[in-house]
């Protein structure tokens, strides 16, 4: 579908996308993928804790609206007990700013103090079907998917202040034992950046409503 590398991401247009909302219930898909620190982490090292993996990347306005409240939910809830791990799957051929390279020079400038793995095949995105950045997936200690969707109702230029609402609900509900109100809103934001013929065929490719 690309004709060309542009390399001014500025020129290329983003794809306003919508979470896929993967179905509650499903098993949280093994990872294991190198970190910006140089080590590998892995799903099963977070077993019997509740998990929350969030795809993220350096360059989307969507993520950058939300970064530093993330940051702070991140730490607030990994010292309550939950498991946060960022994964950036961008194809780097064409998007520079989210290499590896990239992503830990972002980590160690914003304080990222949860792991931040690179998806270099972007096999770990089309299992958990992540569509967008960012997306959010919610897994309960024994890693069944209790949450999808949004960090809250903010977005970029909409006036609206971030505070993560939506996730800290979600999140809450977990700790407390409590079940997660199925209703939920879809994460919006950039498209993954597919590598060339690599879309998955849930990625429609298609605005947002």
């Amino acid at each position: 579908m690309h004709s060309k590398i542009v390399p001014n991401k500025e020129s290329r247009p983003m794809v306003k996308t919508a979470s896929t909302m993967l179905e509650l219930g499903s098993a949280a898909p093994e990872f294991s993928l190198p970190n910006v620190d140089g080590s590998t982490v892995t799903r099963s090292e977070f077993d019997g804790k509740p998990l929350l993996v969030a795809f993220i990347c350096n360059h989307c306005p969507f993520v950058i609206h939300i970064r530093d409240e993330f940051v702070k939910f991140a730490n607030e809830y990994w010292e309550k007990g939950i498991a946060i791990v960022a994964i950036s799957s961008n194809d780097v051929s064409t998007h520079p700013d989210d290499s590896p390279e990239r992503m830990k020079e972002d980590a160690d400038k914003f304080g990222y103090t949860f792991p931040y793995l690179y998806d270099e095949s972007q096999e770990v995105a089309q299992a958990y079907r992540a569509a967008c950045t960012p997306d959010f997936f919610l897994f309960d200690a024994e890693h069944k998917l209790v949450y999808r969707g949004q960090f809250d109702d903010s977005r970029p230029e909409s006036g609206i202040p971030v505070t993560g609402e939506d996730l800290r609900a979600a999140c809450d509900a977990v700790l407390s034992g409590s079940p997660v109100s199925e209703e939920q809103k879809p994460s919006i934001g950039c498209n993954i950046k597919w590598k060339e013929g690599k879309a998955p065929k849930y990625f429609t490719g298609q605005p947002a409503g």
